[in-house]
């Protein structure tokens, strides 16, 4: 089965949850009209549906390949990107200056969906030419956004970012490739790097890679760590192509999933030196990194929304045609295997988390536009915050839900599902690298620990525990019993969310191991919380619609009925979360190295 892309819900969320009509007020946003955004989710609908999704199996199985130094992309990926870019898909999000859209990321993240939905191994070159981009716009001289964004934009040139190094995973205080100054401006770099997504392939004629190095006289540690743009082919003062650069891709990666995605080792200055030049100042390359990270981050968290929604789709489908069993309740023979109740629990499961993640991540890329967008630098500065909280939740819960998702996707299939001609075992295969690369589960867990609760005693994630309860306060004055049972579920697991982040706070300091240990348990009882307060606005939202008799009664009633099966089935699981992780640190560490 191929991808449909699930408009109806896209739009239902767009407006209603994270209020498409006040974000193209905001100064910037005013092109995205509604006609404009759903001429836009049509037409990206309709290319990732015909163009790309069909690229998806097929490449699983023709993945790409490397030959003396060269990467051959499966076959028609080329064709499909430069269509891509032709079409504007890539500059949907940046500035119209460069030749983007200069559309709002709200706008830009159902899109981003949409394309990692139809083809995840695909989706990363752009994925990582938007990390590029944006780096490039916030840290760049002007005189390095004229020679690279537009060609970046246009797809002429795609984007890299090279952190990780063989002897450091995620340690970048470890990483050793040099950056020597030539006096003139440039630098030329040695070194490994390794997993680099897209860091050599066939599809754009030169790629920019973006590069941590140190420079002869940096401190050590992360606080001696630069950012420079090492292109494979130098760029003339015209923007012409020039002499290819010494970074050489050695090998690929052979691996689990998204084969058809080129994961290259670049080796730097092999012969004589690989030229690059600095972006922004000297030794604050870490933190330049961190924007290209940041959008990554969310970005792999909509690869996970967009993966688990078409691993539901494809389960969906096989539940309606795979003919098994009698009905429980009596039947005159087999029936399709969706009257089921434990199929319909997972397909349920499936399609209520995949609603919920998609909710929270629209809501926080239209948190995102007003913190770029207001006027009001009080209000960027109090969104930005929350943004910034919410996005290793999006990145670290979108991509285990979306693991889950696929395994249940396999589950439903059956024996079929073990078998990769369906299809269900691509996306679980798949899925798995999400929650690790831009920073495993557990990075993202420290993350949202350290920088985003402790450091502010817990205020931020207390502001949007004030906006949940509001939520439950609206649903308490509902008559609907699914809405009064999601109301319990989000009151019990705002409770239990607010008591984790007081232990967090408290125990920083005293009991470092203990707070840290509960921290992946910490961001999934984030995002299953903040999902469900989604989730419940859905509700909440589908019932006043139908009170008031307008739109699609068969779309609201569903909306509400999922709404009430992640409270009931996920959103209940809080208690035990906040057990866990305020109780659970003497099962965690107790034992010593050597009995491991």
């Amino acid at each position: 089965m191929s991808y449909q892309a699930p408009l109806k819900d896209m739009r239902f969320v767009l407006n209603e949850l994270a209020d498409l009509a006040g974000i193209n007020q905001l100064p910037g946003c005013e092109d995205a009209t509604a006609d404009t955004v759903e001429a836009v989710l049509e037409e990206n609908a309709r290319f990732c549906g015909e163009v790309i999704a069909p690229l998806n199996h097929p490449a699983d199985k023709e993945p790409s390949f490397w030959q003396g130094g060269e990467v051959t992309t499966s076959k028609g990926f080329k064709e499909a990107f430069r269509a891509f870019t032709e079409a504007g898909w890539q500059g949907v999000q940046h500035p119209a200056e460069f030749g983007g859209q200069g559309l709002p990321k709200l706008v830009a993240t159902p899109c981003v969906e949409m394309l990692h939905g139809s083809n995840l191994s695909f989706a990363l070159v752009a994925l990582l030419t938007d990390g590029a981009i944006e780096a490039l716009l916030t840290a760049g001289t002007d005189e390095q956004k004229t020679r690279f964004i537009e060609p970046l934009i246009s797809g002429k040139w795609t984007g890299t970012m090279n952190l990780t190094e063989p002897q450091a995973g995620s340690d970048l205080a470890a990483v050793r490739t040099r950056a020597v100054p030539q006096g003139d401006g440039t630098f030329k770099l040695f070194g490994t790097k390794i997993f680099i997504t897209y860091g050599e392939h066939d599809m754009a004629e030169n790629i920019i890679h973006l590069v941590l190095a140190r420079t002869p006289d940096a401190p050590p540690g992360v606080k001696g760590i630069s950012l420079f743009i090492v292109p494979k082919f130098l760029v003339n003062d015209d923007g012409s192509l020039g002499a290819r650069n010494d970074v050489h891709c050695v090998s690929i990666e052979h691996k689990l999933g998204i084969k058809a995605s080129p994961t290259a080792v670049l080796q730097f200055g092999d012969h004589g030196g690989a030229i690059g030049t600095l972006v922004g100042e000297e030794n604050r390359g870490l933190e330049y990194m961190f924007i290209m990270m940041n959008a990554a981050r969310f970005g792999v968290g909509m690869q996970g929304i967009g993966l688990a929604e078409r691993a539901y789709q494809q389960a969906a489908a096989f539940a309606k045609e795979r003919i098994q069993s009698r009905d429980l309740a009596g039947s005159n023979g087999p029936v399709a295997i969706i009257n089921h109740p434990d199929v319909r629990r997972m397909l349920m499961s499936m399609r209520a988390q995949t609603e919920a993640a998609r909710a929270l991540a629209y809501v926080g890329a239209g948190i995102s536009d007003i913190a770029n967008h207001h006027p009001d630098e009080a209000t960027r500065k109090a969104n930005l915050a929350v943004y910034e909280y919410l996005v290793p939740v999006i990145k670290g819960w979108s991509t285990e839900m979306s693991e889950n998702v696929a395994r249940d996707g396999v589950q439903v299939h059956g024996g079929m599902g073990f078998i990769e001609e369906t299809g269900a075992a691509q996306h679980y295969r798949d899925a798995k690298i999400l929650t690790i690369y831009e920073g495993t589960t557990a990075i993202q867990a420290n993350d949202l620990v350290g920088r985003k609760t402790v450091r502010d005693g817990g205020a931020v994630a207390k502001s949007i525990l004030a906006q949940v309860r509001a939520t439950g306060e609206s649903l308490a004055n509902s008559g609907n019993d699914h809405l009064q049972a999601i109301r319990r579920q989000l009151a019990a697991g705002s409770d239990a969310l607010e008591q984790v982040v007081e232990f967090m706070v408290a125990n920083a300091k005293s009991d470092i191991k203990a707070v840290y240990a509960g921290s992946v348990p910490y961001l999934k009882l984030a995002g299953i919380v903040l999902g469900g307060w989604q989730m419940a606005r859905a509700a909440l939202i589908a019932q006043n619609k139908l009170d008031a008799g307008e739109g699609d009664a068969d779309f609201y009633r569903a909306k509400i009925v999922t709404a009430r099966f992640f409270a009931d089935h996920i959103l209940s699981q809080a208690q035990g979360l906040r057990h866990s992780i305020v109780e659970g640190s003497a099962g965690v560490l107790g034992l010593p190295v050597d009995q491991f």
